[in-house]
């Protein structure tokens, strides 16, 4: 069986941005082209209604191609045990209150058992100060914490 992952938000604003003389932004377009041509089909890939709302903001035109992107992606539910752990990582965790929709990606690809969250979300997804202390919480209500990285690290061997 294929690993899952939850393409969160940033993701497909590297897949779509527009070309920048920023070299660190360049590079982490590059990487989040080369992992998506060459490694996504290893795994099955999900979202959820908070990456399409996110996804629609901004520049219509790109907003279009983000979320065609996403067409066919299945959806995760952000039911009731997905806000109630979100609130949890907000409480509990150094998480600030303005990450709230970060809390809420975190805690479907958690409650829905997916193997890894791709991000380049750094500050408040992929943030190794802050993973364990998620990682407890999660565990404390049954869970397991998936995997948050980058696409740099899940380009495989």
């Amino acid at each position: 069986m294929n690993e899952t992952v939850y393409i969160e938000t940033s993701i497909l604003g590297y897949l779509t941005a527009r070309s920048t003389k920023n070299l660190i932004l360049a590079a982490n377009m590059e990487i989040t082209r080369d992992w998506w041509e060459s490694r996504r089909s290893a795994f099955i890939l999900y979202t959820s209604e908070a990456v399409l709302e996110e996804v629609a903001q901004g520049d219509p035109a790109i907003a279009v191609q983000r979320l065609e992107i996403l067409r066919d992606f299945p959806l995760l539910a952000l039911n009731k045990d997905v806000q109630s752990l979100a609130a949890q990582f907000l409480s509990q965790s150094s998480l600030p209150s303005k990450a709230r929709v970060d809390a809420i990606h975190i805690a479907a690809a958690t409650v829905h058992g997916m193997d890894y969250l791709l991000t380049w979300n750094c500050k408040h997804i992929a943030n190794a100060q802050i993973q364990g202390k998620l990682a407890e919480i999660s565990l404390d209500f049954g869970y397991v914490l998936p995997v948050l990285c980058t696409p740099n690290e899940l380009m495989g061997g």
